[in-house]
């Protein structure tokens, strides 16, 4: 592989490392600190977080509509995105908020979209499609990345000087990126023709996406609410930030090794195993509350979620190879509103029943059925095509 394709992918990387782990997911291990110092209730955060997705969930499904200037387009979203992190820092009112997340995560969701299908179009031209999934890696580094930086800067600087921070360190990565990217040529595309073969409602594509919206309901409530959950265990306070690290550096190899297990057995196989041990994670802190059993649920979540995008959003893209924009903007405009509604529903279950066991026992039971809409699914779809 050459340094420029090296560059290419790192690039990449580095771009998810700054929608998706920073601007996104930072404010997972941000949000005890803003609720202790500012009086946030839970809700508060819910709907702070759902404002992230709803912005997350058009900019993934505007994404698909962008056929030309899409390297400039990008660039100008990641933009906003940076200036979005620092601005978050410089207020402490609820309705700037609202707007910042809003922002955050409608830029997210194209950054997402335009910088796998570019990463992804580029590799297959060069046939190396084996290497596409090493870039979901980003958000698993992101993640890690804020959870070293968080408690640490936020012991010198409050939670202000901490988005601040974030901000800083997002507009170095995006450089980098810029500078790898600088003699990168994303071609125009054409929308395609409508006709049977790009018809993508139809066969295992509809349960495929229907699954991923279900999961996208139920990973965020763990996403969103982990390290908050852990940080309010009196006994397990301490280790509240450690559980973001963990999940951090569990998703950044997950990727590869999910795509690699893919061609190994069947990708439905692979993601019903991935499905499964989310499950399972995310009931755990509900059975058990101790040290090992947080951060192994921390280590599943991360190790399962980042794989599920990667090997899903790889899956279709390989269903309709010439689509690659449409199936990856599609999936994660089902994936984001399955986001929309999950913090939203576990903040009023939480301050209902008093008690995060309910969010966590809706989340898993959300997950199962995606699990057996993807089996059920794949084995109509495979009678259907053979009979």
């Amino acid at each position: 592989m050459s340094k420029q394709h090296i560059g290419i992918i790192f690039g990449g990387i580095l771009f998810l490392v700054v929608a998706m782990g920073i601007s996104r997911f930072a404010f997972t291990p941000l949000l005890p600190f803003m609720r202790e110092d500012e009086g946030l209730s839970l809700q508060i955060g819910g709907w702070l977080a759902s404002s992230n997705y709803i912005g997350y969930f058009l900019g993934s499904l505007g994404a698909g509509f962008i056929f030309k200037r899409k390297k400039e387009f990008l660039l100008a979203n990641v933009v906003i995105n940076v200036l979005s992190i620092v601005a978050m820092g410089l207020t402490a009112v609820l309705a700037p908020w609202l707007i910042l997340r809003f922002i955050a995560g409608l830029t997210g969701g194209f950054i997402f979209v335009l910088t796998s299908s570019i990463v992804m179009d580029y590799l297959a031209t060069h046939l190396l499609t084996r290497w596409s999934g090493f870039v979901f890696s980003g958000i698993g580094l992101g993640i890690a990345i804020s959870g070293l930086v968080v408690p640490y800067l936020e012991s010198l600087v409050a939670w202000q000087g901490t988005w601040i921070g974030l901000g800083i360190l997002s507009a170095l990565l995006v450089t980098t990126t810029a500078v790898l990217w600088r003699n990168l040529t994303v071609h125009n595309s054409e929308k395609a023709v409508k006709s049977h073969d790009t018809n993508i409602w139809r066969g295992f594509m509809p349960w495929l996406i229907l699954a991923y919206g279900l999961e996208g309901f139920g990973y965020i409530i763990t996403g969103t609410f982990l390290v908050d959950i852990i940080y309010n265990i009196e006994s397990l306070r301490a280790f509240a930030g450690y559980s973001w690290v963990v999940a951090g550096i569990a998703a950044i190899p997950s990727a590869p090794l999910w795509v690699s297990l893919m061609t190994k057995l069947s990708p439905v196989k692979a993601m019903a195993i991935a499905y499964a041990l989310q499950i399972f994670g995310i009931i755990l802190p509900v059975l058990s509350q101790t040290v090992w059993s947080v951060l192994l649920s921390a280590f599943l979540f991360g190790m399962t979620f980042v794989g599920l995008v990667s090997m899903t959003t790889g899956y279709a893209r390989q269903l309709f190879p010439k689509q690659s924009g449409m199936v990856v903007s599609v999936l994660t405009t089902f994936y984001a509103f399955g986001q929309i509604i999950g913090p939203i529903l576990a903040s009023k279950l939480e301050a209902y029943y008093s008690s995060y066991k309910a969010p966590l026992l809706l989340a898993g039971a959300v997950v199962t059925i995606a699990l057996l809409i993807l089996l059920v699914g794949h084995m109509k779809a495979t009678r259907k095509a053979t009979s």
